[in-house]
């Protein structure tokens, strides 16, 4: 028997490396396999894209991606051509031959990897007997009328068969590595794993099924995980043969990943199996050749968000927009599970503060949230329009005025001001200060809802009454659907959006990892998230202050519901007592983060769970290094000596606090000091994530 081979993190174009040679590296493949592969429904859509390019770097032509054929998609984000691998083609060209349809070429995105996409249509005719098949080795039985866990069972089966066709081969030789995403793609690996087939599989959950159910419903979950009776829960809820596959996906795989502690927590208690590495979510990080260039890009899209406040309030607009701040949620209408309730009821509370304070900030919050409408409102879309006309007739006295001022001054001449304006032009300002008056307060959504009254946000409001009234200091703009730049009333993009605004808020209560606050972070936009987000638990494991670098955590996991709005009225009115240049600071602090966040430092995670497969799959012919690290935890952002601008250390006992203090602060700060201590520590070396063994839900936890 030849000598095993030795796994290590030192890889040559992201393969592994060993000692002996037996098996030529470029002889294994990597196959990823889920339903968003070209097809986007949610989040794994994000990760697997923007994953893409240093897995393509890593493996080249050895990485595949597997997902379903929808031909709208395929038309607009593939590009056909030929398998580079004979086998590969083989393996297709025998399920084409009954009568599948496979699509293979090329997905148009960063790293432009290779897509092997199966027509689950082509094969329904299959449907029943691959359900008998699966119930011989799974006995989990699969609805008639769920459509999709009957289009799992066929991309399940049209799988395995495919990694069949395709091990047979290779003669048994250990050439194959299969990740699968989340229980739609669980399918193929309980069939590869029944059918024996020599290839290391490793199972991705990006959000556990019942976790998701259960916390929509307002159980108090985190309080409650050892003492669930989970088969009953998915029972009432009619997705107990989904939590089947889900969980024998699980205790199938060779390894077994989660993205976020708080999610292997969920895991251990929800599936029973506690993961094995967690592979956290990144993104692709570009960095501006200009070092401010994203402090430039806030200062632009601030000012188109301002346009349409100009219009979206006028004949209200008594509030100062220079000392305004623009938060925003955005996200799935999950009401409670993003936490828009609490968010809701900080709000309130912070308009209170406010406004006893007399606090001449003004907050403009926007929900991003899609629902169902039939129409834009016709109130908002008037106030776009009256302010175009206004913003015309100021062009055209404008241009009057300019004329009569350049014809005087060539004469040698200064001109009398009370003539340079003629009764017309006044008239036709008077007619355009007219125009302005309304009757009734600027509408807190854009778009007519359907069944309106029945609108957890807009019941909420109406609760809480914050109704764009003069005197409230927190204005309230619910945009019910995905930003675009060919929008008539917000023309922007979601990334421009974003850029414009001062803080994303996210206080979710249930977030396997949270790439909202991500992609504030790398934006440089200052977030709240929690301790119960993927991303909060992994900034809090990173960064000695997050607050300090704009990464405000609420606590929803220890405190109670009450305690935990109170600490998010208290950051929110902290960063609302901000000077101009605490942010500027701030948003700096916050985009020097993004490294923390890209895949070129958080795939090895997933390089990590590859080489514990191959161990576990074939351990006489490869072997982790003994050193192999075990834990997560990384290098650490060291909290900044110079001021941190942030609510929980800038915030002052009284609003009334000397400007000279300010100063004095600011003295202290030296950005570049800062920025180079920053780069330092995020050279130093990660660790790997294996979840300890054993490790237990804390209680004592609320439900938020």
């Amino acid at each position: 028997m030849p000598l095993a081979r030795s796994l290590s993190m030192t890889s040559l174009n992201g393969l592994p490396q060993w000692e002996n040679e037996d098996l030529p590296v470029e002889d294994l493949l990597l196959f990823e396999v889920s339903w968003e592969v070209t097809n986007k429904v949610g989040g794994i859509y994000t990760v697997i894209q923007t994953k893409a390019k240093i897995t393509a770097d890593e493996w080249g032509e050895n990485y595949f991606l597997i997902g379903p054929y929808f031909e709208h998609n395929v038309k607009t984000q593939v590009e056909a051509c030929e398998p580079p691998n004979p086998a590969v083609k083989k393996a297709m060209d025998t399920i084409k031959g009954q009568g599948c349809q496979v699509f293979f070429g090329r997905w148009l995105i960063e790293g432009s990897p290779y897509v092997l996409l199966f027509n689950i249509g082509s094969a329904a005719w299959n449907l029943d007997r691959w359900k008998g098949e699966f119930w011989d080795v799974s006995n989990i039985g699969i609805p008639f009328h769920d459509r999709e866990a009957n289009d799992a069972v066929i991309f399940g089966s049209l799988t395995a068969w495919f990694l069949k066709e395709l091990s047979c081969q290779f003669d048994g030789k250990p050439n194959i590595i299969a990740h699968f995403h989340e229980w739609q793609a669980g399918v193929g690996l309980i069939l590869s794993r029944s059918q024996k087939l020599p290839v290391a599989t490793i199972f991705t959950t990006h959000a556990t099924l019942l976790g998701r159910y259960l916390c929509a419903a307002s159980i108090d979950f985190y309080n409650n995980l050892d003492q669930f009776d989970i088969d009953k829960e998915a029972g009432e809820r009619q997705i107990y043969h989904r939590y089947c596959m889900e969980r024998a996906s699980v205790h199938c795989a060779h390894v077994f990943t989660t993205v976020s502690e708080i999610t292997a927590i969920e895991a251990e208690h929800m599936l029973k199996r506690n993961p094995d590495v967690v592979t956290p979510n990144g993104l692709n990080i570009k960095k501006f050749s200009a070092i401010h260039e994203f402090q430039n890009l806030h200062s632009m899209y601030k000012a188109r968000i301002q346009e349409f406040i100009r219009g979206h309030f006028y004949g209200h607009l008594d509030f100062n927009l220079e000392n305004t701040l623009f938060f925003f949620i955005a996200g799935r209408y999950e009401f409670s599970n993003k936490g828009a309730d609490m968010f809701l009821e900080a709000l309130s509370r912070l308009n209170f503060l406010l406004r006893v304070h007399k606090s001449d900030v003004t907050v403009v919050v926007f929900f991003i949230m899609p629902a169902k409408t039939n129409n834009f409102n016709v109130e908002t879309l008037k106030g776009q329009a009256v302010r175009k006309q206004l913003w015309d007739t100021a062009q055209s006295v404008k241009e009057k005025f300019g004329k009569k001022l350049y014809n005087a001054l060539l004469k040698g001449e200064i001109p009398d001001l009370t003539k340079i304006l003629d009764r017309d032009d006044i008239t036709i300002m008077k007619r355009a200060i007219f125009s302005t008056q309304r009757h009734c307060l600027p509408p807190v959504t854009t778009h007519n809802m359907i069944d309106d009254s029945n609108d957890p946000i807009l019941n909420t409001i109406r609760r809480i009454g914050l109704f764009n009234n003069r005197t409230d200091r927190v204005k309230v703009i619910l945009h019910p659907e995905f930003l675009s730049s060919t929008s008539p009333l917000l023309p922007l993009d979601y990334e421009e959006f974003v850029r414009g605004c001062h803080l994303g808020v996210f206080p979710s209560y249930y977030e396997p990892w949270g790439y909202t606050p991500a992609e504030c972070t790398v934006m440089g936009i200052p977030s709240v998230t929690t301790n119960l987000s993927g991303f909060g638990c992994f900034m809090q494991d990173h960064v000695a202050d997050p607050a300090a670098y704009g990464i405000y955590i609420v606590d929803r996991r220890f405190r109670s519901p009450d305690e935990s709005c109170n600490q998010l009225t208290q950051i929110l009115y902290g960063f609302c007592q901000q000077s101009r240049r605490q942010r500027i600071i701030q948003r700096n602090r916050t985009e020097r983060l993004s490294d923390l966040l890209d895949w070129r430092y958080l795939g090895r995670y997933y390089m990590h769970a590859r080489h514990l497969a191959l161990s576990r799959t074939f351990p006489d012919k490869f072997e982790m290094e003994p050193s192999a690290p075990p834990k997560t935890e990384g290098f650490r952002y060291p909290r900044p000596s110079s001021v941190p601008p942030s609510p929980s250390v800038s915030q002052h006992s009284s609003p009334q606090h000397s400007e000279a203090e300010d100063e004095d602060e600011d003295e202290r700060y030296d950005e570049d000091e800062e920025a180079e201590r920053d780069r330092q520590n995020i050279k130093s070396p990660f660790s790997l994530g294996v979840l300890p063994q054993g490790k237990k839900k804390q209680h004592g936890e609320y439900r938020n």
